[in-house]
């Protein structure tokens, strides 16, 4: 018989007051969408920051707090994704602690934005107002509807020409079958963004430039009379496409949102912050906050069980003069006190949580404690993989996160024979934290391992951590292979044999049947039905 004392009661009501305050969330998008000039914008009228990052203008353009990495730097891509986490008090006076997770657009990095949705309770979709829904954004949403995560829609860049907001919205609605029930609606068209008309107030919010965008847009919120007024055209255009909205049923509610049939749409321009005191409000009162999770055998584990994490992200190169390496793991229950002695479920091997920190994209400082939503940054814990589970008290292991069927590979050696060790240790820890996946064979052997990736900038990301952060320089040479399955040990002899398929071992003991192409695949699986090829999961799925 279990006990249950007045101070587990206190300690469950107290875990369930601060999940309650809690909005973990995803910014996603088609690369160039405004992803990390959105995430800085945010953090900018959260007044977490000074200025934001993203200043325009040759002279001054400095890289945002969210793209840490030199390669990100330089081209001006998210290529990884990060967490910044703060406090916003809502103009209502509702206080809330916002853990927002930027993310790579890029569809070569997709993987690492599928593990990010596995640790988020919604997601904000940028879509960029010239170009509409694009192909990666497409595949976004998909992956959100199948985890069932909500999606608030903001159409970024309203202060440049773009599309008309109307045919924006019956796109949404007939591409990815969403129904898009806008929050805001713009006064002005593209490229002459005036401010908003709120649909839920009724009034206008009229924005001020700021130079370079570099501050926070003051605001004016006017009367409809007071907007007829200044802006007799647009305004009237306004309100009679709002109307029309309403007509159609396209008026936000909060359970269509939750179940994913509905997505609350924003106008905005995150470079200028025009809209982003909006997005916020929305965040605060409309996203959802942390609730139970489901397990392995699907027995959903209640916020206020005791603590339980599972880690979604592994990432070193951060800190240049330390060479650590960060887990980041999503609190899913209970509270989180630094220096406890946690249970990894993996090997049911006490796991030491002295080192913890919050992190604010590649800032750290030391965090104490965590409630549900919260993403912990763990130092080097080499012990942790992508998916792993951590637990105290009540045993839990939440699924396993995928990894992506891969379709390019490049057989990597060290490009300086007297560093084998270096490029020994480079590989194992780009593969831990999932930059690439990697392949061995008894035949290739362990100085010249197989990296597979779902896009060939991954490798370009790898050859640059390898040389600029690990000291240890690597020679790519592109293999023909396209296609990979699983297979099993019963079949490997038979497939080796064969001409355009070779059998390698991932690092996780699967067993990946390459092919050169589709043509190949199929010829074999004809042949021979009963040799066992296993689809992995896509990239688009």
């Amino acid at each position: 018989m279990v006990t249950v004392t007045s101070t587990d009661i206190h300690n469950a009501a107290l875990t369930a007051e601060q999940a309650a305050r809690r909005r973990t969330f995803a910014v996603i998008s088609h690369p160039d969408a405004g992803k990390s000039t959105l995430t800085e914008a945010l953090a900018l009228h959260a007044k977490v920051i000074a200025e934001a990052g993203a200043v325009h203008g040759k002279a001054g353009r400095r890289s945002t707090v969210s793209d840490w990495m030199e390669m990100e730097k330089a081209r001006g891509i998210s290529i990884t994704s990060t967490a910044l986490q703060f406090g916003y008090r809502a103009p209502d006076g509702t206080d809330c602690v916002i853990n927002l997770l930027d993310t790579p657009g890029h569809a070569d990095f997709s993987e690492d934005t599928y593990r990010v949705l596995t640790a988020v309770d919604c997601a904000v979709m940028l879509i960029d107002a010239a170009k509409g829904l694009e192909p990666q954004t497409l595949k976004l949403f998909q992956v959100c509807r199948h985890r069932g995560i909500p999606v608030i829609t903001v159409i970024n860049k309203w202060d440049r020409p773009g599309r008309d907001p109307l045919e924006l919205m019956d796109e949404i609605g007939t591409r990815i079958g969403l129904s898009p029930t806008p929050l805001t609606w713009p006064v002005g068209i593209a490229g002459d963004f005036k401010g908003v008309l709120d649909r839920r107030t009724g009034q206008f919010v009229r924005f001020t430039r700021t130079p370079g965008g570099a501050s926070i847009a003051p605001e004016e919120h006017l009367s409809p009379e007071q907007a007829a007024a200044r802006y007799p055209d647009d305004w009237t255009t306004a309100v009679e496409e709002s109307a029309l909205l309403s007509t159609d049923g396209a008026d936000h509610d909060q359970q269509l949102f939750l179940a994913g049939i509905t997505t609350p749409v924003l106008f905005a321009s995150a470079v200028l912050n025009f809209g982003v005191n909006q997005l916020l409000d929305v965040l605060v009162h409309l996203a959802p906050a942390p609730t139970a999770r489901p397990d392995l055998d699907e027995t959903p584990r209640a916020v206020d069980a005791p603590f339980s994490a599972f880690v979604f992200k592994v990432q070193a190169g951060m800190d240049a003069a330390h060479r650590d390496r960060l887990a980041y793991a999503r609190v899913c229950s209970g509270s989180f006190r630094r220096g406890e002695v946690l249970i990894h479920a993996a090997t049911g091997k006490p796991f030491t949580t002295k080192y913890a920190q919050s992190v604010f994209g590649q800032q750290r400082t030391t965090m104490d404690t965590a409630w549900p939503g919260d993403v912990i940054g763990l130092v080097n814990a080499t012990a942790l993989r992508v998916g792993d589970t951590l637990y105290l008290d009540e045993p839990v292991t939440y699924p396993p996160i995928p990894s992506f069927a891969p379709e390019h590979f490049a057989v990597a050696r060290a490009g300086d024979a007297g560093k084998h060790k270096q490029f020994r240790r480079g590989i194992t820890q780009l593969e831990q934290e999932g930059v690439v996946q990697i392949l061995r064979s008894n035949l290739r052997g362990d100085g010249a391992p197989v990296l597979a990736a779902v896009g060939p900038m991954q490798f370009e990301v790898a050859a640059h951590r390898m040389a600029a952060e690990l000291g240890c320089p690597i020679d790519l040479e592109p293999l023909s292979y396209s296609l990979a399955r699983r297979t099993v040990a019963a079949d490997v002899e038979f497939l080796d044999a064969q001409r355009g398929v070779e059998v390698l071992t991932r690092t996780d003991g699967a067993l990946l049947a390459l092919f050169t192409d589709r043509w190949r695949l199929d010829a074999i699986a004809r042949e021979y039905p009963d040799i066992h090829l296993e689809p992995l999961v896509a990239a688009a799925d």
